[in-house]
């Protein structure tokens, strides 16, 4: 089972959803806002994606932080309490299918992640 994981007015989920959807490929959607985000989710995450490819650095959520919080951010520990306290700064969408992830979104990528 495909699993998508972000937050549902993102707009570059929208295109990964419709996207999946014109190709008829079944999926099973995790929104952070709704479903919520659990340590042992975070933490299922990092061990198929580095901590830096989840960390969105150039989204608003990021910065708005204040300089010396941003600086904390140096390895998985303070990603993933920061991840928790603000879903929103977990780079989107991520896809997910037995033990292969991605992470953002372009057609080339998604045709790729199906095709191996």
């Amino acid at each position: 089972m495909v699993k998508i994981y972000g937050i549902k007015n993102c707009d570059t989920m929208k295109k990964a959803l419709k996207w999946l959807d014109e190709r008829h490929i079944s999926y099973q959607f995790h929104n952070y806002k709704t479903d919520g985000l659990s340590s042992q989710l975070l933490q299922s995450l990092f061990n198929l994606i580095e901590w830096q490819l989840l960390l969105n650095t150039k989204g608003t959520t990021w910065r708005k932080l204040d300089e010396a919080t941003r600086n904390t951010i140096n390895n998985q520990a303070s990603a993933k309490q920061l991840m928790l306290q603000n879903p929103s700064i977990i780079k989107r969408p991520i896809l997910v299918a037995g033990d292969k992830a991605l992470v953002g979104f372009s057609e080339q990528l998604y045709q790729q992640f199906f095709a191996s």
